[in-house]
């Protein structure tokens, strides 16, 4: 460990896993962008993974590593060895493009995470700090490529055209000259799969579920929290072990039950059952946020005369907003998502819900763009309200983990 805790050693070191990081990243991105085949070199990235670690030892400024970088790349790209190899079909925007990219991510990320290292023996202090600096990009670019390149994939793909994605599927470029037709399978999902009408009813749905899960928390939640009962701790946990039965053992009485009361392939029905996936999870978050709620101001309004209804709805209810807006948030978005019991209990394509819809395009008889279009469709509207809204949900979620 002494031995690594070396400016040398270690600017070497995360220099080298600094640039297999973005020569990775680099190569997948251009990959997917222009269809050319780019990859990664392990040459270029060991070589060019030592000289931009070494580089910030000496040189004054971020701006300075970058540039050496840019001549170091263009060089070892040139002499065919480069950190990220460029296979044929590339254009040359791409190419001067991946070659800028390379260096400016290496010169000015191993800036950053190699800041107070010097040449020498490190302290225990800076050595740790690079080593989590490093693995904070690394983590950054990990999850962010996790969440992008299948939303990036669907995308492109819903964007195509029949013959082009038959020619290369693994080809995510666009044709801008198609102009308005680079949108014919969403045209096509709402004028030919009635796609409007399924978008309509998994929204209102949804609301529903939020209302009349709301409806039931609310109460039930408060009680748990204020009111003194027998068996209320019981039921306090209960709660929770309700939520983690899961739905898969359900299916099948819920089925035999909902055929038997005429409620399979309703929308009442639907209405009547998601609720009950989703008032345990309202319960449980309510009930702590109740709870972190400061008591007398509710004794207050009792001694003023008010009713514990009037309590509630006068005081509880308006400080418990943030709350409210998370957990209607939360809702939302596994009501709109559920797929298991809208397609076990409707039939009728003029009922189907949007995820219900989304399944009916998984045919060989249907074009693979439609069924990316389709799953953009359910995705885009709740990925757009919850970055939206994401601030009020993480502000209900903790506002209640510190009482008073």
């Amino acid at each position: 460990m002494t031995a690594i805790r070396q400016g040398h050693v270690t600017g070497a070191l995360l220099g080298v896993l600094w640039m297999a990081v973005v020569a990775v990243t680099v190569a997948v991105a251009m990959s997917f962008a222009t269809g050319a085949g780019f990859r990664p070199g392990l040459i270029g990235i060991f070589v060019a993974g030592l000289v931009s670690g070494l580089a910030p030892l000496y040189l004054p400024n971020r701006w300075a590593v970058s540039g050496l970088m840019l001549v170091l790349v263009a060089v070892l790209s040139f002499a065919g060895v480069g950190p990220v190899l460029i296979g044929s079909g590339a254009g040359a925007v791409a190419v001067v493009l991946s070659l800028m990219v390379t260096a400016l991510a290496a010169g000015i990320g191993l800036c950053a995470i190699l800041s107070g290292v010097r040449p020498g023996p490190l302290t225990r202090h800076v050595f740790e700090a690079a080593v989590i600096r490093f693995l904070t990009g690394f983590g950054y670019i990990f999850f962010t490529a996790i969440v992008i390149i299948p939303f990036y994939v669907m995308v492109m793909t819903s964007l195509k055209s029949q013959q082009a994605l038959l020619q290369n599927p693994l080809d995510f470029s666009l044709d801008l000259g198609r102009g308005v037709d680079l949108f014919r399978s969403y045209i096509e999902l709402f004028r030919d799969f009635n796609f409007g009408t399924y978008l309509w009813t998994s929204f209102y749905v949804s609301v529903l579920t939020v209302i009349i899960t709301l409806a039931f928390s609310i109460p039930g939640a408060y009680a748990v929290a204020r009111l003194r009962f027998r068996g209320a701790k019981a039921f306090s946990r209960g709660i929770l072990l309700i939520y983690m039965v899961p739905m898969i053992v359900l299916a099948l009485p819920i089925y035999i039950g909902f055929s038997m009361a005429g409620l399979r392939n309703t929308i009442f029905g639907i209405v009547i059952i998601y609720p009950v996936t989703t008032i345990p999870v309202g319960l449980y978050m309510l009930q702590g946020y109740f709870r972190g709620l400061p008591a007398e101001v509710e004794e207050a309004g009792l001694m003023d005369g008010l009713s514990r209804l009037a309590v509630i709805w006068k005081i509880t209810l308006p400080l418990a907003l943030p709350a409210l807006a998370s957990v209607s948030l939360y809702v939302f978005m596994i009501a709109w998502n559920e797929f298991l019991l809208a397609f076990m209990l409707l039939d009728d394509p003029s009922k189907f819900t949007l995820t219900r819809g989304v399944t009916m395009l998984n045919s060989s008889e249907i074009p693979r763009q439609h069924l990316m279009a389709g799953a953009v469709i359910a995705t885009l509207p709740i990925m757009v309200i919850f970055l939206g809204l994401e601030r009020f949900m993480t502000k209900g979620l903790t506002a209640g983990s510190v009482k008073g």
